[in-house]
């Protein structure tokens, strides 16, 4: 259940309890889904209650409802573009592209086309470039 979640945690523990949960552990926080560090969990947890909090940090369609005030339906990649760059407070296009999972050097329109796909359906100002950092903007 947790392998399709990419989770990022610098703490050696967690990294070998997710690990023997056969979780997606990831070594940079960018790529990651759930970054573990940010959810700051003090008291001990079941196996179980460990899986619920991270599929429940996972959930994009929070997210999404909280920029938009409501549920919208977008593809898989304009809703991860916006996850990423809310949770991050904007990216680099070279740091997006790396955070969706493509490779450094990939030459791809996808992300850019995703970008104008959502200015066009929300308004220009709805993901700025500001000196070459994406960020959301206003709706």
């Amino acid at each position: 259940m947790l392998e399709n979640i990419k989770i990022f945690t610098s703490d050696a523990t967690w990294r070998n309890i997710l690990e023997q949960m056969h979780a997606s552990v990831v070594d940079d926080a960018l790529i990651a889904d759930v970054n573990m560090d940010d959810m700051h969990i003090d008291t001990p947890v079941t196996p179980m209650q460990l899986k619920s909090l991270i599929i429940s940090e996972s959930d994009n369609a929070k997210v999404i409802s909280s920029i938009f005030g409501r549920p919208v339906s977008l593809s898989d990649l304009q809703t991860q573009i916006i996850v990423k760059l809310f949770k991050s407070g904007g990216m680099s296009a070279d740091r997006l592209k790396i955070a969706l999972g493509y490779a450094q050097n990939t030459k791809t329109h996808a992300v850019d086309t995703a970008i104008y796909g959502l200015r066009k359906l929300y308004g220009r100002d709805f993901i700025k470039n500001d000196n070459g950092v994406f960020k959301i903007g206003k709706l």
